[in-house]
């Protein structure tokens, strides 16, 4: 009894490992096919119509960005291939003990079949239940007659069980083949079209390169525009903390007022404890933090990510240079801005013909910038991918829609791919 026992535990095993595997493999074709639909659909966002050399500019950016994004693609695949194998090699094992079972299983039918055999007659069942001594004797050898013919069916209905089960692991075997070899051609289609865009970003290298001093006369115009705008938000964001200070100031004010009007004794000092921010800022802070790394994307449509964080060079351009207080994010005409989490409108200010919008989240602040309109004004309360405005799409570059999307904790700027959520 106990045999059968733990062969029936070991068949629930089975199952659930089976119903693993198959969650996995489905899994790993989502999260792919999430990122392959977004690389697809960023392709019609690589067009360069125009000759000058900031179109040439961006339209380097653009293509990087999608041969980054294509990289991670080919790293995700070559990943899921592990996983594959190691599954395939768990599947194996899997199969061997089920076939091993079921051995184990047909041995112990055979066993009883030859008993009953040799015992098959009802005057032998008979003999052996009168043969007894005692009632009791009687009554256990008539349970025990009961229960081997129980025991020898539970052992025909088991090896029917196992024999569907290990038909089973062989089709999730095959299944699990086929999805490997499915992904190992997909990743050498995905690699062929990486060569093709390095080899288009090369040629569009060396066409810049013929053309340097125009390009740096382009970088530094650009320079030039991003001071501009980086000096605004710089001042918008500390005219910001000064009202949140004010904020918790009067906050913390009238908890001292009230404490004294419940005990008149208390003395006229300030508490131990002071904020720069109040209470409601406070929790909207710790709310975001608590979300690094999961906010959503601030565009509404497929994008490519093409100028990062930081101060970088440019591959292949000798003396470029950039320094991005932000990350740029091209989309397709018509995309919107959209808010990366609960908060409140800062500021609505416009430069160069082109809005900008601030809103803060306790003591973050996350900055849209190079909008064509936009739909909240100061002191709006907005939620978590609410959209904030038309990003403008500059019809002299091919309708080329980029987004400058910066990030701050109070006047720290912060990396926002470091935050958001991407497939």
């Amino acid at each position: 009894m106990r045999r059968v026992l733990v062969l029936l535990l070991g068949l629930f095993v089975s199952v659930s490992l089976a119903a693993q595997s198959n969650k996995l493999i489905k899994e790993l074709e989502g999260k792919r096919g999430a990122l392959q639909k977004q690389i697809a659909e960023s392709e019609s966002l690589l067009q360069t119509t125009q000759k000058n050399v900031g179109s040439q500019l961006k339209g380097l950016a653009a293509l990087t960005g999608q041969i980054e994004e294509r990289k991670r693609y080919i790293v995700m695949m070559n990943n899921d291939v592990a996983l594959i194998e190691t599954e395939l090699t768990s599947l194996q094992r899997q199969l061997g003990d089920l076939q091993k079972e079921l051995g184990q299983v047909k041995e112990s039918y055979a066993t009883s079949v030859r008993y009953l055999y040799r015992n098959r007659t009802i005057q032998d069942k008979l003999m052996f239940i009168f043969s007894a001594k005692t009632l009791e004797q009687t009554y256990r050898r008539m349970r025990y007659v009961r229960e081997y013919a129980s025991y020898q069916q539970r052992l025909g209905e088991d090896i029917k069980r196992k024999q569907n089960q290990i038909q089973g692991k062989r089709q999730e075997l095959a299944q699990a083949k086929a999805s490997k070899e499915q992904l190992l051609q997909e990743r050498k289609d995905e690699k062929t079209r990486l060569e093709q865009q390095e080899q288009e970003q090369k040629n569009l290298v060396n066409t810049l390169r013929k053309r340097q001093r125009s390009l740096q006369n382009e970088i530094a115009r650009q320079r030039k525009e991003a001071n501009r705008l980086n000096a605004r938000i710089d001042r918008l964001i500390a005219e910001e903390i000064e009202k949140a200070r004010k904020r918790a100031a009067e906050e913390e004010r009238r908890e001292v007022a009230n404490r004294k009007a419940v005990d008149k004794k208390l003395p006229d000092v300030k508490p131990l404890e002071t904020y720069t921010l109040s209470r409601a800022d406070r929790k909207l802070s710790g709310n975001f933090a608590d979300n690094r790394g999961r906010l959503p994307m601030p565009v509404n449509a497929p994008y490519i990510i093409t100028g990062h964080y930081g101060q970088y060079s440019v591959p292949g351009l000798r003396g470029v240079r950039l320094d991005n207080k932000g990350i740029d994010i091209q989309t397709r005409p018509g995309a919107q801005a959209c808010a990366i989490f609960n908060g409140k409108v800062a500021a609505v200010f416009r430069l160069d013909g082109l809005l900008n919008v601030l809103v803060r989240h306790g003591s973050y602040i996350s900055v849209y910038c190079n909008l064509s309109s936009a739909s909240v004004k100061a002191d709006d309360t907005v939620t978590t991918g609410q959209p904030l405005g038309v990003i403008f799409s500059d019809k002299s570059d091919g309708g080329r829609t980029v987004l400058h999307f910066q990030l701050r904790r109070e006047t720290e700027k912060l990396n926002p791919e470091h935050w958001l959520k991407r497939f």
